[in-house]
């Protein structure tokens, strides 16, 4: 039979006074402080305690009554009552606990300090946690609504336990845990082992005990108490350590040594944050040990830099590079010795060369390439192919390349560009020497870096489109797929326009073997040649040949010519053949020595040769009123000749004359039967020279002229050094073009009405649409 329930205890809670339950809990909680183990049992009773407390409908309608009683108005809720009084009494019981323990460490100091502190910090943490959860509900109910109506000075239980430990134990101690740790650390510093354990148990202490006293039940420690009362000292400290190390360190042994040094604490400092410090720390410890260790050092370390440089030091140079790339800004100036250094030994690479460099390609080529090796290494391997590094090794190779002792031996700046062009040739005509083609393409690649810092690179264009020329007309080439790849490189570097005429160059040799297969295939069909003979038609817009020079073609070869002639006219109405006889060449058989000879020989030393089957001997004047053959080639081509010993003659080489008699020399002898006479005579490769120099300078002031006139159009109007400015950036991947030049360019384009300048404006110029 069931009970009518008590109308003042409706839900039949057990009543419970604080002063009931407090003795205790009391009892309870000082087990749990005295560190004694404890029963689950136990632990659950001594939560019912605060559990029936808190939910104590007997006294909370008390504190109602109470409270509205003593304020005149309506009650603001007992809960805040009975929470409180317990509250109090756990606060009251937690700071004589602290007051007591306090006594026992007051008096101790540097590790014994440590000791006592960090082993009552653990025990009294810990206990406090338990605390926590035995006061669970009270920390869910009446901290949590005390905290929502903002009411300051109210913390979760185990919070007000470290609020606690902080007013009355490590105030107190504070100063003397602080300085006991630095202590150690400083031992730790000079290699003496420490008990690590004892400063993380006094950081990891500091770190729990920096509350957000703004938001109580917030979660995570603010860092305050740890950054206040040990990091600033911690890192004064270390400042003053390292100062004082450093220092002296520099005073007793080399820079090299200090690097290591240097890295080695740089180390030593990462691995203490991690080991035992709080991860904050990290950055300004960094921050202020790389400023003592290395910034305040700077200067030494430049002045060392230097050495290494010259001793090549790469591990050192290393490691200076990984100390002083910690520091803002701190590499400007080993960059700027850096280039100057490399410069420097470019420059004297280069002058150990001596003369021989001048007309020695390979050897000019190699000398740049084993400075770019070694130093393109060192800026990959010790400075990490850092951005700044890179472009110091740019510049300093720009620069000796481009001005040299045998750029300054034939004062020409564009002498680099035709050795390197040169060396190209060398590398893709055909020779005994020719490289496999991995090999050769790893060599054109090799080119390309050289090619890269070129000023002028249209000379090089220039020579290297010559040599092209030459090969393909002579079929020299290597390798064709070496030839489009050098072509697909430069293309590449310098864009479409840049190789157009070189890709024209392989059309047109293209284009020739088609027509030489249809002129055999209309000698079939009609009367054949008595000689073999192909021919090779060239657009002459994109060949660097000069024009044909006058010539009486020999008889014998009268007729192919002829022929030829009739068959592209009927092929293709309106165009005009210009023949290039001095790129022509041919074979001669012999009849007249003891031995069968094949002369290969140009087509004005047929000319020569070719007159001796009606006469065994001529006039050097007779020879070029039968040939035409201009007088200084004319002298030459018989200089060639008479040093082969097919003709001989009473004058020496150096004497010939117009009177000068030329005979057959009958008794001419070679080990080789096909013998090639056709070797380059010295003036036609000095006039070519100086012709595509002379044709470099007219192309530079027609490309500057666009380049003006490009800008102008776009601008309309411009200022006089703003249009230079322009034009020289403009050009500058070309060439660099000289000042004088484009003003002489910018008068050319006023005469023929581009532009004109501006009335009332100094310096001002508008284009004329």
């Amino acid at each position: 039979m069931s009970r009518a329930p008590n109308r003042q205890n409706p839900h039949g809670l057990k009543l419970t006074s604080l002063d009931q339950i407090w003795d205790d809990l009391k009892s309870g909680i000082q087990q749990v402080y005295s560190r004694q183990g404890m029963a689950k049992k136990r632990y659950m009773e001594l939560y019912t305690h605060v559990y029936n407390y808190c939910t104590n409908v007997h006294q909370l309608q008390q504190a109602r009554n109470t409270s509205a009683k003593k304020k005149g108005g309506p009650s603001q809720g007992g809960a805040q009552f009975v929470g409180l009084e317990l509250y109090k009494r756990l606060k009251d019981f937690l700071k004589t606990y602290l007051v007591n323990l306090l006594k026992d460490g007051s008096d101790l100091m540097d590790e014994s300090v440590l000791v006592f502190y960090t082993k009552q910090w653990e025990d009294y943490q810990f206990s406090s946690k338990v605390l926590d959860g035995v006061c669970a509900y009270l920390n869910r109910h009446w901290v949590r609504r005390e905290c929502d109506e903002g009411r300051k000075g109210i913390y979760e239980i185990y919070s007000l336990a470290l609020v606690t430990w902080r007013e009355h134990l490590f105030r107190p101690l504070n100063k003397q845990v602080t300085n006991a740790v630095l202590k150690l650390i400083e031992k730790e510093r000079h290699g003496e082992p420490i008990n690590t354990r004892l400063v993380s148990g006094v950081i990891q202490c500091y770190v729990e005990l920096g509350l957000n006293e703004d938001e109580p039940t917030s979660r995570g420690p603010t860092l305050t108490v740890y950054k206040e009362s040990f990091e600033s000292q911690f890192l004064v400290e270390t400042e003053r350590f390292y100062t004082a190390e450093s220092t002296e360190f520099l005073l007793q042994n080399p820079v090299t040594e200090y690097m290591k040094k240097a890295e080695q604490r740089l180390m030593e400092e990462r691995r203490r944050v991690q080991v035992y410090l709080h991860e904050s720390t990290h950055d300004e410890l960094a921050k202020r040990c790389e400023r003592v260790l290395i910034e305040k050092h700077l200067e030494i370390f430049h002045s060392e830099f230097q050495n290494l440089l010259d001793a090549d030091k790469n591990e050192d140079l290393a490691r200076m590079y990984s100390l002083v790339s910690r520091i803002p800004n701190g590499l400007g100036e080993l960059m700027t010795l850096l280039e100057q250094h490399i410069y420097n030994q470019g420059l004297d690479a280069i002058e150990k060369c001596g003369d021989t460099a001048v007309s020695d390609p390979k050897m000019y080529v190699q000398t740049i390439l084993d400075v770019h090796r070694k130093y393109n290494a060192l800026v990959l391997s010790s400075f990490t192919n850092d951005a700044g590094f890179v472009a110091a090794l740019d510049k300093a190779c720009g620069r000796f390349i481009n001005s040299n002792s045998v750029t300054k031996m034939v004062n020409s700046s564009s002498k680099s560009p035709e050795l390197l062009a040169k060396y190209c040739d060398s590398l893709l005509k055909k020779s005994s020497k020719n490289p496999e083609e991995a090999e050769l393409e790893d060599t054109l690649n090799q080119v390309m870096v050289v090619f890269k810092y070129i000023d002028d690179k249209d000379v090089f264009q220039k020579f290297y489109s010559k040599m092209l020329a030459k090969r393909l007309v002579h079929h020299n080439s290597a390798s064709d797929d070496a030839e489009a790849s050098m072509i697909s490189k430069l293309k590449q570097a310098c864009g479409f326009e840049y190789t157009s005429k070189l890709q024209r160059m392989f059309q047109d040799i293209g284009v020739s073997k088609d027509l030489n297969e249809q002129f055999r295939s209309h000698l079939q069909n009609t009367e054949a040649l008595n000689i073999d003979f192909s021919i090779q038609v060239l657009c002459s817009g994109s060949w660097p040949f000069q024009q044909g020079c006058t010539f009486n073609l020999p008889s014998e070869l009268e007729r192919s010519y002829q022929r030829f002639t009739t068959f592209y006219a009927s092929q293709h109405s309106g165009r005009k053949l210009m023949w290039v006889f001095q790129m022509s060449k041919g074979e001669l058989v012999t009849n007249c020595f003891k031995n069968r000879y094949t002369l290969q020989a140009s087509t004005f030393q047929m000319a020569v040769l070719l007159q001796f089957n009606t006469s065994n001997s001529y006039t050097i004047q007779q020879l070029l009123d039968n040939t035409q053959i201009k007088p200084d080639i004319l002298m030459q081509v018989v200089q060639i000749l008479v040093k082969c010993k097919l003709l001989e003659c009473d004058d020496t080489e150096e004497e010939l004359k117009p009177s000068s008699e030329l005979r057959l020399f009958l008794g001419y002898k070679n080990k080789k039967l096909r013998v090639n006479i056709n070797v380059p005579m010295k003036t036609e490769q000095k006039q070519e020279q100086e012709s595509t120099h002379k044709h470099i300078e007219e192309d530079r002031k027609l490309l500057i002229q666009a380049a003006i006139v490009r800008i102008m159009k776009m601008r309309k109007a411009l200022r006089h050094q703003q249009l230079l400015g322009e034009v020289l950036t403009q050009l500058s991947s070309r060439f660099k073009p000289r000042v004088p030049v484009i003003k002489k360019c910018i008068d050319i384009l006023i005469e023929k009405e581009y532009l004109e300048r501006v009335d009332g404006e100094k310096d001002m110029y508008s284009y004329l649409a």
